[in-house]
């Protein structure tokens, strides 16, 4: 009883000194009534241990010195520590009457707005639009502008491989170790807005040991070298008049197992593909988009330089000789989906036809990055080659799995 007698004392006290303090005459009898911590509800933040009042003066007058008058400053100072000490006090007797402690306060209600709409018979509290103002000065220098734009890949990788028994470049089930090399290099668009020209190189080798062959202790499972380009300018829109190239062979002599029988070396076969057409260009961002590329007019050549060790009938060339050439039509169709930072897919499709035969290749690739510098690697590769014999298991389609496990590096060069 007597400590609540004391509080009541207390605060009626000081709410009396606050009121007293904060009145002031205006315009005659209207005085101007300052708010004052008082009348909150208490809270308790932290305990205060009181100092000595001239170590507190001292120290106020340290940290605030005016070259003018500052008796209201220290006025104000005064009657803010008065406040601070009678909440103190009150909490420290009556801490029943504490409502709430500074770590546990409720979260303050978002801001918001709420629209007139007198249909709806209610208030709705729709959350306010923030507008970011661009503070970028108007004279900012603008970094380098590349004209060309590359993105290199290197990866090392162990590897699971299912081939089919046709397949044209040979090979066999096994474990093995891959390595592969990609770089794209393409004109600034933002540069060149009316010109389109992509280049992309890539470089497959794969190396397996072999159980089933007493002859060699490993063999070449995988070697695939493609150099693709595409020139061309804007017709509208998306769509470019342009000329399109591809190139493919490999550099490393393979063959059957327990046999001397050479089924592919370099330039063994190779393939070149020259044609005119229309391209469609899509790119959002980086993560994705989207190229095909028609050809109605298109010339392919199929070499195989060596004869005398490997059965040019394999690619579709005549027995007995060097190369092949047909004109015709084909198109290629490129296409790259980025899910997440660490998750992509890429697909390639291209087909050529002479009217006679049809030759294509589906390339698909679902890389998983695991960090920055592991990833993971499912590549299917399904083809089919009606200018060949064929097969009596696959008839002319041909089917090669790899799946992959290791390090890869790459590099961006950015606007």
């Amino acid at each position: 009883m007597k400590k609540f007698f004391t509080l009541r004392v207390c605060l009626a006290f000081a709410a009396m000194t606050a009121m007293s303090l904060s009145l002031a005459a205006h315009d005659g009898d209207k005085p101007d009534v300052e708010p004052s911590m008082l009348y909150a509800p208490l809270v308790y933040d932290n305990y205060a241990a009181q100092a000595p009042a001239t170590a507190v003066k001292d120290k106020a007058a340290d940290l605030y010195s005016l070259d003018a008058g500052d008796e209201w400053l220290q006025d104000a100072m005064e009657n803010s520590d008065r406040a601070h000490q009678v909440r103190q006090r009150a909490m420290i007797d009556n801490p029943q009457l504490v409502a709430y402690n500074a770590n546990r306060l409720p979260e303050a209600p978002p801001e918001g707005v709420i629209p007139s709409d007198p249909r709806q018979g209610m208030l709705t509290i729709v959350p306010a639009q923030v507008v970011v103002e661009d503070v970028t000065p108007p004279d900012a220098p603008v970094g380098p502008l590349h004209n060309w734009l590359h993105v290199f890949n290197a990866s090392l990788q162990f590897t699971q491989a299912y081939i089919s028994g046709n397949w044209y470049q040979g090979g066999e089930n096994n474990l093995a170790l891959l390595g592969s090399i990609n770089w794209n290099c393409n004109l600034n668009q933002d540069l060149h807005p009316n010109w389109l020209f992509n280049n992309s190189l890539s470089y497959k080798l794969g190396i397996a040991t072999t159980h089933g062959d007493s002859i060699r202790k490993y063999l070449i499972n995988e070697d695939n070298f493609l150099f693709t380009s595409q020139l061309g300018y804007k017709a509208v829109k998306n769509w470019y008049y342009s000329a399109m190239l591809q190139f493919t062979t490999q550099f490393m002599n393979n063959y059957k197992v327990n046999t001397r029988t050479m089924t592919a070396a370099f330039l063994s076969p190779a393939e070149l593909n020259v044609g005119l057409g229309m391209t469609y260009n899509y790119k959002k961002a980086d993560d994705r988009m989207f190229t095909l590329a028609i050809a109605p007019i298109s010339y392919n050549l199929k070499y195989c330089r060596n004869i005398d060790d490997i059965d040019p009938t394999r690619f579709g060339i005549s027995a007995d000789h060097h190369s092949k050439s047909t004109v015709g039509s084909n198109f290629e169709a490129k296409w790259l989906w980025r899910f997440t930072p660490n998750v992509m897919i890429t697909s390639r499709l291209y087909m050529f036809t002479n009217y006679e035969y049809v030759q294509g290749d589906w390339e698909n690739t679902l890389d998983l990055s695991i960090g920055k510098y592991l990833t993971t690697q499912l590549y299917t590769h399904l083809r089919f080659d009606r200018s060949r014999a064929r097969d009596d298991d696959w008839n002319y389609w041909q089917f090669k799995e790899i799946l992959s496990l290791g390090v890869v590096y790459r590099f961006a060069t950015v606007n």
